[in-house]
């Protein structure tokens, strides 16, 4: 490696290397759109815990949190943005290659 090259753990998202955040962002990579209550079950987190890395995700551009009802009953679906995924992209692409599979 020379001094112009940096190690790929420097292109790691932040926001994406907390465990539960990588998993809803992986989840709705997967999916596109999940109710809240999947995303939950999908998890195994709590209401509370997704609703606040939800918010982190949300405030940084990475999912968008629509709401509607379906009869009287609301209804929370969490979409990964354009943003969301192109972040979703890089982080797993710095992974692959600390982990010695580049360009996959």
């Amino acid at each position: 490696m020379t001094a112009l090259e940096q190690h790929p753990r420097h292109r790691l998202d932040d926001l994406l290397q907390n465990p539960v955040r990588f998993s809803i962002v992986a989840a709705l990579d997967r999916a596109g759109t999940l109710g809240f209550g999947e995303v939950r079950d999908a998890v195994e987190i709590t209401d509370s815990a997704l609703s606040k890395q939800v918010s982190s995700l949300e405030s940084a551009g990475y999912l968008s949190v629509g709401k509607s009802f379906v009869g009287k009953m609301p209804r929370t679906s969490l979409t990964l943005t354009r943003h969301g995924r192109s972040a979703w992209a890089a982080h797993l692409a710095a992974l692959r290659e600390i982990a010695g599979e580049p360009g996959r």
